[in-house]
């Protein structure tokens, strides 16, 4: 639908269209701008916009790296003033990440002041800071000046920037990248200068190499913060061939003996991309939640270098076990994510694997390689069409000098003479000197190249520079259009290209040595605490309202302990650091605790609550010792219950481990080990039951079968015993007594069961 205008010649002022369309349309065209303008690079020369800009307007400030520094906002102003319609905040964070010796493998930016460190502060404002080139940044725009890239209006047009850069080395792979651009995104590791040229001249020798052996030269990632990768060479390998993949990266450590007996562990260096300050943050949290119980401190002795200090709880802790812990459970181990999403062509996004990204290079340069040859070649027509004329005017001096003198319009006059010629004239491409008008005439550029000559060049020696100057660039040029026409030429040359640059960043020299290294790593296992910490005996103290505290050594269970005002003790028993303990919730949930990370018993402890995540509405229905490989009898106040196989009620986090199931109302009644063959089981109506133990199910978790029926009231105790020995309780006066006949009360699981013998407690319970 339109608006129709009065006069129908005008166009409508208004149109409409679907709403789905619309959107669509618009969307779209932000989507490729993302994609081609922000987000990702091209796989030519590993740039985005932002920093192939940045580059292009340091280069023209004439930012060299052995000239002067040059304030990073008048850098980022003229960046953003030219050629980067954008934020100068986001120019220059862009520009300081360049300058990053802990984020770029190398550095294209040489900045003076402060531009951030590795603990993750902030670069100080651009009117602080300093910047210029650096001669690896210098590589890249190499040949900007002889046509070797196209170059496009800026974008209000008034000047010109480069498409791409010539790139005289693969820095898309050199400094790795990462973006998010719309649907799709990019992230690429940093490699090894030196490894990537080899892998560049086997691509020359050999264009149909194998992955394998190119994954041979060109090993893995090597990171600016150098670490150690450990993934397997078959995970990287199938990385590199399908441009998707990650890769295991673990900081970098040390022993360090302090004698008699005791050490330290350094970390030396740290994973890439990885905040110093953060990381020893989160050292800190395992040690204050004591996650990690074999580690007793960290200090971060850091000064320009990574020294960061951990110390052991005991002088008995493993140090592998104790790494592999702190692997587990700190970015002191991150896996980097590898996604080689690039344009090809500066257009086209692709996934691409090692080779095609080299590939694309490689074409890259033999298309700057032409360009630049053909350009050189222009210059040399030139000179060559210059030197003609000179020449000319060196065998003809005295006519022109006479026209010089006295002809009114000498520019025209010489253009119209005919010259006598003693030397050969364009009759090979050899023999080449440049075009001209006709047989004997002098071209407009000869003839202006006369006239401009000084009166210092008549010398009989210039004329000799001049022959000899022709006769080069005739060889040069000879040689040029030879290599224009030959591709085996053209590789060859670019292998000795990088070659020269080998020589600078070779793994022999201080930049281009590898810092990542390589090694074999097993999977992190759950350490024992056993093989952690230093066994001590303790005693375990939890109050009634769940106060819990581990006095040292082993003291009388029958001593007395202060508790808080109106509060009074439960759970009283002997332990040791080691060791494990299962609380059971009300709720059915199982919650693990460690012995050493209960509070000193100096004290009055601490609240189970803060330790694990038990409910306010839940009780602690009981705090037992864990041992592996036993069973334990699970009943509900219900009456139901079933043996459940120790290693099945270990939580691994503070929010506990689901294992007994019951309606609302119900609660955990009973949690024993198992010490017997048969199970009794007495009820809150005094009956009292015994049936064998292989009568219940082992299960993992769930609601179990039924236990004992009741007509009212529900479980009060079980207990498993062995039958032969008999089933005991204390009485009323604290003696022990043992019944061996129990026919009258053993009959078949879910039974009623009968009252329980003169004698049995008053609370129920076995003991």
């Amino acid at each position: 639908m339109t608006d129709t205008p009065e006069d129908p010649t005008e166009e409508p002022l208004t149109t409409s269209e679907p709403l789905r369309r619309a959107i669509g349309e618009r969307y779209l065209t932000y989507a490729l701008s993302t994609i081609m303008h922000r987000a990702l690079p091209d796989a030519r020369d590993g740039l985005k916009p932002v920093h192939r800009r940045i580059l292009f307007a340091m280069r023209e400030l004439r930012l060299t790296p052995t000239g002067g520094f040059r304030k990073s906002a008048k850098i980022a102003g003229d960046v953003m003033g030219n050629y980067h319609p954008h934020g100068d905040a986001a120019i220059y964070d862009a520009m300081a990440r360049l300058a990053q010796d802990f984020n770029v493998r190398y550095p294209l930016v040489d900045g003076q002041g402060n531009f951030g460190n590795i603990d993750g502060d902030n670069p100080a404002a651009s009117r602080y800071t300093e910047a210029r080139l650096t001669p690896i940044a210098e590589l890249l725009m190499e040949g900007l000046a002889e046509n070797a890239v196209d170059f496009r209006p800026n974008y209000d047009g008034t000047l010109e920037e480069p498409i791409v850069m010539p790139a005289a080395f693969p820095h898309l792979l050199a400094n790795g990248a990462s973006g998010i651009a719309v649907g799709m995104a990019t992230n690429i590791p940093p490699h090894n200068l030196d490894e990537l040229i080899e892998g560049c001249l086997a691509m020359i020798r050999d264009p149909a190499i194998a992955d394998e052996a190119l994954v041979g030269l060109i090993p893995g990632p090597d990171f600016p913060t150098g670490g150690v990768i450990v993934e397997p060479k078959e995970s990287i390998l199938e990385g590199y061939r399908t441009g998707r993949g990650a890769f295991r990266l673990r900081a970098k450590w040390q022993t360090e003996d302090l004698g008699r007996g005791t050490w330290q562990i350094v970390v030396t260096e740290i994973p890439y991309q990885v905040q110093k300050s953060k990381l020893i943050e989160r050292l800190a949290e395992l040690i204050q939640t004591k996650k990690v119980p074999a580690l007793a401190d960290v200090r971060d002795e850091s000064a320009d270098d990574v020294r960061i200090v951990l110390e052991p709880r005991a002088r008995t802790v493993d140090p592998e076990m104790l790494m592999g812990m702190l692997f587990r459970n700190s970015d002191l181990e991150v896996r980097f994510s590898m996604n080689m999403n690039v344009l090809i062509d500066g257009r086209t996004p692709k996934v691409c694997s090692l080779k095609e990204v080299l590939r694309a290079f490689l074409d890259h340069r033999r298309e700057v390689l032409i360009r630049r040859s053909e350009h050189r070649m222009e210059k040399i027509d030139h000179r060559l069409e210059v030197l003609g004329g000179l020449i000319v005017a060196f065998l003809n001096l005295d006519r022109v000098i006479d026209i010089i003198r006295y002809d009114e319009e000498p520019k025209r006059a010489l253009m119209a003479e005919t010259w006598g010629r003693k030397f050969k004239r364009a009759t090979s491409e050899k023999d080449y000197v440049g075009p001209g008008a006709g047989p004997g005439e002098l071209t407009e550029v000869q003839a202006e190249a006369i006239l401009n000559m000084r009166l210092r060049s008549l010398r009989r020696l210039e004329e000799m520079e001049l022959l000899a100057e022709r006769d080069a660039l005739t060889a040069e040029r000879a040689d040029l259009a030879d290599l224009v026409g030959s591709e085996p030429r053209q590789w060859e040359r670019i292998g000795a290209d990088l070659g020269e640059i080998r020589k600078l960043f070779g793994k022999w020299t201080v930049a281009g040595a590898r810092r990542t290294q390589f090694a074999e790593a097993g999977e992190v296992e759950e350490v024992p605490l056993e093989a952690m910490i230093e066994r001590e005996p303790i005693t375990v103290i939890c109050s009634k309202m769940g106060w819990i505290r581990a006095m040292k050594g082993h003291q009388p269970l029958g001593s007395e302990v202060k508790f808080k005002d109106g509060d009074g003790p439960r759970f009283m028993f002997h332990a040791e650091t080691t060791d494990r303990l299962l609380l059971v919730g009300s709720n059915g949930r199982f919650y693990t605790l460690t012995g050493a990370s209960l509070p000193g018993g100096r004290g009055m402890g601490e609240p189970v609550r803060l330790m694990v995540d038990l409910p306010n509405e839940a009780e602690i229905a009981d705090l037992i010792i864990w041992r592996p490989g036993e069973k334990l009898l699970l009943a509900s106040s219900a009456g139901d219950g079933f043996v459940v196989p120790s290693e099945e009620v270990l939580a691994q986090t503070r929010a506990g481990k689901a294992v007994l199931s019951m309606k609302d109302g119900v609660t955990t009644a009973v949690c024993r080990p198992i010490r017997g063959d048969h199970v009794a089981v007495v009820g809150q109506n005094r009956k009292l039951l015994v049936f064998p133990l292989s009568e219940l199910p082992e299960m993992a978790r769930g609601k179990g079968v039924r236990l004992q029926k009741y007509k009212d009231g529900g479980l009060s105790d079980a207990i498993t015993f062995e039958l032969a020995r008999g089933l005991s309780w204390k009485d009323p006066a604290g003696r022990t007594r043992t019944e061996t006949d129990l026919a009258e009360w053993t009959g078949a699981r879910a039974g009623a069961g009968k009252m329980a013998p003169r004698g049995f407690p008053r609370d129920n319970r076995f003991n």
